[in-house]
């Protein structure tokens, strides 16, 4: 069985990615990841699955699209595949076209609510595109699965379709031993990963960083902001209390989440993508037993109050952010009781109690294949 994942990311530090791959391989199936190369793209590390990586002329807009869903499309032409996965719609048109050539089932892994992300949000003419190339190939897609409840149900809602839900967790985790020391002295370390675009939350949190004492502010990840959220800090002369780690793998990243103290997860109420959503790095803290602030958005604030694991936020004030940090940080007891409460958390949100809901989907897909083929 051979099985073919397209994104349109460097695959590098696409987690999900990764942990799907190497539940496919216990299928048993061989499996080939098809992304693209950027040119600071890490170098890939050995795995036991097949990556692929074209170099684009083109970085980001209509043409960039244009020419990997064009060429994505030839590659899997002459690829042998059994079934085409497409991550996320600016996958899906190569993918759709080559898996009617072929005659091969497709399986559609929505990562986000792709025509609801803040990028698109007041760009009417570019969402509507995409929201057109959604309508016409959804509702011709048999297998698909997303990363939350609330995204499937309105995904039901708009094209009738019956999305599984795949959460973003992330392998248990133990012996949580840091490979160097990231604390100065007696401080706490807040946290924030993953990418620095917009309405993350990500310039509240910084600016509330002139209100806090005896804590610094870790952002790691990168993204359209990094600059405008370094040129912030230095304006605010907040060098000190802030640091960029820029992009690093997720192997190191874990080695800064493991010494948080506090997680953020600040997203803002921009479309429906940032509303429903239920980010991989809320699921990071929990294996890493963090405490996480979290905006009130339906799937994360429901997340926090079920385990018990921390705070859900209501200010956009950096003054009164601050004071919520200053409390999550120094409550004694609130912490105990979120420490307790992770380590149960922890044993239930993890991939390994996940990914046998994505392995049956593939199963019911190769069956059906089969059967089909001997019809």
């Amino acid at each position: 069985m051979h099985i073919i994942l397209c994104v349109t990311n460097d695959i590098v530090t696409d987690r999900r990615i990764n942990r799907v791959a190497l539940s496919l391989l216990g299928l048993p199936a061989s499996v080939l990841i098809i992304g693209r190369a950027f040119p600071g793209s890490m170098m890939l590390p050995d795995c036991k699955y097949q990556t692929r990586r074209m170099k684009m002329l083109f970085r980001k807009g209509p043409l960039f699209y244009a020419e990997y869903n064009l060429r994505l499309f030839f590659i899997l032409l002459v690829v042998k595949a059994d079934i085409l996965v497409a991550n996320d719609l600016d996958t899906l048109p190569g993918v759709f076209l080559a898996s009617r050539i072929k005659k091969t089932p497709v399986v559609y892994d929505s990562h986000e609510y792709f025509t609801e992300v803040p990028e698109l949000i007041g760009r009417k003419g570019v969402k509507s595109i995409w929201e057109c190339i959604e309508s016409v190939l959804l509702p011709r897609i048999k297998y698909a699965y997303t990363v939350s409840s609330s995204i499937a149900e309105d995904y039901k809602r708009k094209y009738r379709i019956n999305m599984q839900v795949i959460r973003n967790l992330p392998f248990r985790m133990e012996n949580l031993k840091p490979s160097f020391r990231l604390r100065k002295g007696n401080e706490n370390i807040i946290l924030y990963q993953g990418s620095l675009n917009l309405g993350r939350g990500l310039e509240l949190a910084v600016k509330s960083m002139q209100y806090m004492e005896n804590a610094r502010l870790i952002i790691a990840g990168t993204g359209d902001l990094e600059k405008k959220l370094r040129e912030l800090t230095s304006s605010l002369s907040l060098d000190e209390k802030i640091l960029f780690t820029g992009r690093i793998s997720p192997e190191l990243l874990w080695h800064y989440t493991i010494q948080a103290d506090l997680g953020l997860s600040l997203e803002e109420d921009l479309g429906l993508n940032y509303r429903y959503a239920l980010p991989n790095k809320l699921f990071d803290y929990v294996q890493a037993r963090v405490p996480v602030l979290v905006s009130d958005l339906p799937e994360m604030a429901s997340m926090v109050r079920r385990y018990g694991i921390g705070n859900v936020n209501h200010t956009n004030n950096p003054v009164e952010l601050a004071q919520v940090f200053t409390e999550m940080l120094t409550d004694t007891k609130k912490r105990q009781v979120w420490h307790s409460n992770l380590n149960k958390a922890a044993e239930n949100l993890c991939w390994e109690k996940e990914e046998f809901k994505l392995t049956e989907i593939y199963r019911r897909v190769m069956e059906t294949n089969a059967t089909n083929r001997v019809s």
